[in-house]
């Protein structure tokens, strides 16, 4: 009659006889108890329930930016953030979706919510959510999220930085020169028709009362002196800068697309690393029309959601560089298909980023799982207490132009929570959200 022995029994036995015997000199008593010390037995993933979702907006951090808290059944939270400038309203409108949700399968619940985003800020909602999964879904298996993305091309992530602006290009050039001294190897610069006030014969068409209106729709157009008045700025700029550090200019103001044409073409000279949106991003004729006729990269995306819109513009090579704002393209998992697939077109691509340490680190991951990545915006340069506001990662966050990538479960970060109640926006530290629990429609996309 056989002997029934308990699994660990069996293996200890076999470990300590005869056939075991090598095995047992790797593999002793103290190590195999020892294994259960790195897994994560704080969370069952498959029984993880979302519970709750919750709000806290800080502001000036750079921008006012709503952060969101998901908590669970296991006690462990999940952090996101709504793009800057954005409602937190965008996220507690889905809370009644996503609760009971298993947190863990992301891409479901994602398809689940994504009709209620779009493009510029009313994606911020969708996306909160998105990172905030992600966050716990790292937490629950105990791996960064770098990791469930397939690993990490790169330990560091570069990033670039705006600079304080001056209408004197020697001043500017200076500042910029700091940014180098400071350890950035990519910049960028404002250069708008905004610098040409009170000069005669170098625009038309500048009434104010067009603002806000689509860049070809103003009637507004530079002269070749315009252009060149704003192409001889950044050569002055250069001067100081130097060639070495790629320099991207941006926020050229409203005009036609001849007119775009002809400051691109006398950008030229300034090897400027791209031009940044000369035109909103859906115009895909007419930015692959000035792509063609200037030697001059041309770049687009921080306004665009989910890959579609991306994928024409690269299909048509209407753009040198895609740049997706994570919190906008619909969130790591899409953004890095976005990278993936504009590699296959040969496109680089940069990220734009204007958030609080949440939503950084979350472009961080995403940064360091696409292959085809360029480099990333940081608008928190300047603000002292940036830092402070999450605790776990290595300090200073942007060490000399870059940023580590962090090796903690999840976002890898841990909240500062008495930082960042110090600069909220207005109350409520993460304040319970009921009034949202039953928030319902009819949500279906066909009937």
């Amino acid at each position: 009659m056989k002997t029934f022995v308990k699994p660990a029994v069996q293996r200890r036995s076999f470990l300590k006889g005869a056939a075991g015997a090598v095995a047992a000199s790797f593999w002793s008593d103290d190590a195999l108890a020892a294994v259960p010390q790195n897994v994560n037995t704080n969370s069952k993933p498959s029984e993880l329930k979302i519970t709750d979702l919750r709000v806290a907006v800080l502001t000036k951090a750079p921008f006012t930016c709503p952060l969101i808290r998901i908590d669970t059944n296991q006690g462990i939270s999940g952090y996101g953030e709504v793009r800057d400038g954005a409602s937190k309203t965008y996220a507690l409108l889905l809370k009644s979706r996503i609760l009971g949700e298993n947190p863990c399968n992301i891409e479901k619940i994602f398809k689940k919510l994504k009709q209620f985003g779009g493009t510029g800020r009313k994606a911020g909602g969708v996306v909160s959510i998105e990172m905030a999964l992600w966050d716990l879904a790292g937490k629950a298996y105990n791996v960064p999220v770098y990791q469930m993305l397939g690993g990490k091309y790169r330990d560091t992530i570069r990033c670039y930085c705006d600079t304080p602006d001056s209408d004197d290009p020697k001043v500017f050039g200076e500042r910029m020169k700091r940014r180098m001294e400071m350890g950035f190897t990519w910049l960028k610069m404002d250069i708008g028709i905004y610098r040409l006030r009170g000069t005669p014969g170098v625009i038309s068409g500048t009434s104010t009362r067009d603002r806000g209106r689509e860049h070809t729709l103003t009637g507004v157009e530079i002269t070749e002196k315009g252009a060149a008045m704003m192409a001889d700025y950044i050569m002055k700029v250069r001067e100081i800068a130097g060639w070495e550090v790629p320099i991207a200019a941006d926020h050229f103001g409203s005009m036609g697309v001849n007119s775009l044409i002809r400051l691109g073409k006398a950008f030229e000279k300034c090897n400027l690393a791209w031009m940044e949106d000369p035109l909103p991003w859906f115009r895909t004729d007419l930015l692959k029309q000035i792509a063609d006729a200037v030697d001059v990269p041309i770049c687009t995306g921080e306004d665009a959601y989910l890959i579609e819109p991306f994928e024409e513009l690269c299909r048509n090579h209407a753009v040198d560089v895609i740049q997706p704002d994570l919190s906008t393209s619909g969130g790591i998992l899409e953004t890095k298909r976005i990278g993936d697939m504009a590699q296959g077109h040969g496109i680089p691509m940069a990220m734009h980023m204007a958030g609080s340490p949440v939503a950084n680190f979350a472009n961080v991951h995403c940064a360091a799982a696409t292959e085809g990545f360029l480099v990333l915006e940081n608008h928190s340069v300047d603000i002292p207490w940036w830092d402070s506001l999450v605790d776990g990662v290595e300090k200073p966050i942007l060490n000399k132009g870059f940023i580590k990538v962090p090796e903690g479960p999840g976002l890898g970060f841990t909240l500062n929570e008495e930082a960042v109640k110090q600069h909220l926006l207005e109350p409520g530290f993460f304040a319970p959200t009921p009034e949202w629990d039953k928030e319902r429609s009819a949500d279906n996309l066909w009937t």
